[in-house]
């Protein structure tokens, strides 16, 4: 008999606030099947319980998660993980309570899908994110239904087209963040956040989010499908395999 494996997100709810962390450091947080299970199964129970006003999103270590779990791309079909990345989004965007994100260090790919989905993001100033497909010969296509409205056009052209590493601070100027401040000031500012968001009514804050998602809903669901198909098919193309080789070859060098 195998032992259950290790639970890799975690659930605490107190005085109405929903602490979910993301604690599968081995991977970096990346979305593996895992993950991305129980995390859904958090997120369901956080919206069907009537005390919790307001979600905080973190990670354990950190980095907050580094996108999808490559290790498992050999046995998955590549539309079925775009698939689970765009219903992650969506879940958190259609979530009836508020969701702050904090980010300490690192987020990557659909790390930063999950940032974007999210209604308050409040990251330290020298923590990192990155847009690199575009150096691998793809593009952000799946997370760009969350991530490309929540950047100034200027702000996404440049982190999309660049693919360099910005920091916490930019990603503030830039929209993608609402908070950035110093890393030994970040768990303060957190809890002065939520402090202020659990002050609203249930009722308040449900509606009032349902308004501010209503659009990004609309785009997930027209668009969600045919980005999943542009990111299996440009990952599946030569241009993009030998990038992703040569990447791979200098990171071993």
């Amino acid at each position: 008999m195998t032992d259950a494996p290790a639970e890799l997100v975690h659930l605490d709810v107190a005085d109405g606030v929903a602490t979910i962390t993301l604690d599968s450091p081995h991977n970096r947080n990346a979305l593996s099947r895992q993950l991305i299970t129980e995390l859904v199964a958090h997120l369901v129970a956080v919206d069907a319980d009537g005390d919790v006003r307001v979600v905080v999103l973190k990670s354990s270590g950190r980095v907050f998660c580094s996108g999808a779990d490559l290790s498992e791309a050999a046995t998955t079909p590549m539309q079925e993980g775009a698939r689970a990345i765009v219903a992650l989004q969506r879940q958190i965007v259609a979530l009836s309570k508020p969701v702050v994100t904090v980010v300490e260090g690192a987020a990557r790919a659909g790390g930063i899908g999950i940032v974007a989905a999210s209604d308050v993001v409040v990251v330290a100033d020298d923590a990192t994110f990155a847009l690199t497909e575009v150096k691998l010969g793809l593009t952000p296509a799946v997370i760009s239904l969350t991530v490309f409205p929540r950047l100034t056009p200027r702000g996404l052209a440049w982190t999309a087209l660049g693919g360099e590493v910005f920091t916490g601070a930019e990603a503030a100027d830039y929209g993608l963040a609402t908070f950035a401040v110093p890393a030994a000031d970040l768990d303060a500012k957190v809890d002065d956040v939520v402090a202020r968001i659990a002050t609203g009514a249930a009722q308040g804050l449900r509606e009032t989010k349902g308004l501010l998602a209503a659009e990004l809903l609309e785009r997930i669901d027209a668009h969600g499908e045919e980005l999943v198909e542009l990111s299996a098919r440009l990952f599946g193309s030569d241009e993009a395999r030998a990038a992703m080789t040569a990447f791979l070859s200098r990171k071993k060098s």
